[in-house]
């Protein structure tokens, strides 16, 4: 069973957000098939991109709240998320160890999400990030929404680690990308979990530096979600929300979210109404394939 508004309470459920940049538009489109059949989450972990969405999910867990979360994917370009410009560029050789500014994400966040501070979620919410200088994995339950989403969604390299209590945090991709063991830690019963796959239809690789480095860590996640729910131990129940496939396109492109959500919505309907909530599994479009 999987819990509904309205319903007799059941296992404590966590939405599980993996991370995989523009791609998390498809994470979109399965919230809102979810939401649409009531499939409501006790508590939400993520990482990277998929803090950004879980915590909006957190501060509005409905239907309407995930609508209004797609209006705001599809206003999005890739210069909102990643605003590289010749000035950055330059910046990067000569003086800074980092090549975008925050300052992008962080306004998305001070603009649409609905609380400041993570505690204030209307359902519990823990943001994923890593200790760039000790790789362990840093949970952030209560503080900054918009420094704990700052922080999983820097990408080392490309953005500059956040300082937090003496350490330095980084995207969580690097330690927790699909954050399984997280959600179980804090309780969860039962996990819904929900990658953003990776373009397995495309025949060469990326062009550009960040764009690479994205592709790079989407085919990462896929392999470690993968591995790691192959050694969950017995009595775990989760589902994995299949990803898009064929996929092209690049988690810098942010030019084709409408049809990623749209997309993702025919396909999470497709999956519930095959009975896939209560399968539970690892899809195929998960492993590596080529098409």
């Amino acid at each position: 069973m999987y819990a509904m508004h309205g319903s007799q309470p059941g296992p404590k459920t966590a939405f599980v957000f993996a991370g995989g940049g523009s791609f998390g538009a498809i994470q979109v489109g399965m919230m809102q098939a979810l939401a649409a059949h009531g499939v409501t989450a006790d508590l939400v972990v993520g990482s990277s991109v998929g803090a950004m969405n879980g915590a909006y999910y957190a501060g509005d867990p409905t239907l309407d709240g995930v609508k209004k979360l797609a209006q705001i994917w599809r206003g999005l370009t890739r210069h909102d998320v990643f605003p590289v410009s010749l000035y950055s560029f330059v910046s990067f050789l000569w003086r800074r160890d980092f090549l975008i500014s925050h300052d992008g994400v962080r306004k998305l966040i001070n603009n649409h999400l609905p609380y400041k501070n993570l505690e204030e979620a209307a359902v519990p919410v823990h943001i994923v990030t890593t200790d760039i200088v000790t790789g362990e994995t840093v949970v952030l339950s209560e503080g900054s929404a918009a420094e704990a989403i700052v922080a999983s969604t820097a990408i080392p390299g490309a953005f500059a680690p956040v300082k937090h209590k003496n350490r330095f945090l980084a995207d969580g991709a690097i330690s927790s990308n699909t954050p399984i063991r997280v959600a179980i830690d804090k309780g969860a019963e039962r996990l819904i979990i929900m990658p953003t796959g990776f373009a397995c239809s495309g025949q060469t690789p990326p062009v550009g530096a960040v764009a690479t480095a994205l592709h790079a860590l989407t085919l990462l996640i896929s392999r470690q979600m993968t591995t790691e729910l192959e050694y969950l131990e017995q009595g775990i129940d989760y589902c994995v929300v299949p990803p898009l496939c064929p996929l092209v396109g690049s988690p810098y492109d942010f030019t084709r979210t409408d049809d990623h959500i749209q997309r993702a919505i025919e396909n999470t309907e497709a999956w519930i109404a095959d009975g896939g909530l209560e399968k539970g599994g690892i899809p195929g479009e998960m492993r590596p394939h080529q098409h």
